[in-house]
């Protein structure tokens, strides 16, 4: 009885968060000119790259407010994929996401 009481409230203090769904984009463009606008795209919204490693197809940056992640991925059907993350407070840089996408489009001419 006393174990139940105990687990009851660990259990009663767990806070368990959803992940974030980002969208991935899937385009058949040369894996060029998708890392090319990737990269472009991040600096456009306000992204600092520290890293950019053209071989795993992996940039990183920050903001003011929330560290960067943006895969751009070969895929076996000859697309290319590129994936956008960020981590950083709630609510800080809230649209950088759609600020991201909107830049890249642009830069792939969409």
């Amino acid at each position: 009885m006393t174990l139940m009481v105990v687990l009851a409230a660990l259990v009663g203090g767990c806070v368990v968060y959803e992940p974030v769904y980002v969208p991935s984009s899937s385009y058949g463009s040369s894996y060029d000119c998708v890392w090319n606008s990737a990269l472009g795209a991040a600096e456009d919204a306000g992204v600092k790259i520290t890293s950019a490693d053209r071989a795993t197809g992996t940039l990183r940056g920050v903001t003011s407010a929330s560290d960067v992640t943006i895969l751009v991925i070969s895929q076996a059907d000859g697309k290319t994929r590129v994936e956008f993350s960020s981590k950083g407070p709630k609510g800080a840089d809230a649209d950088l996401n759609e600020r991201f996408t909107g830049f890249y489009n642009r830069r792939m001419g969409r």
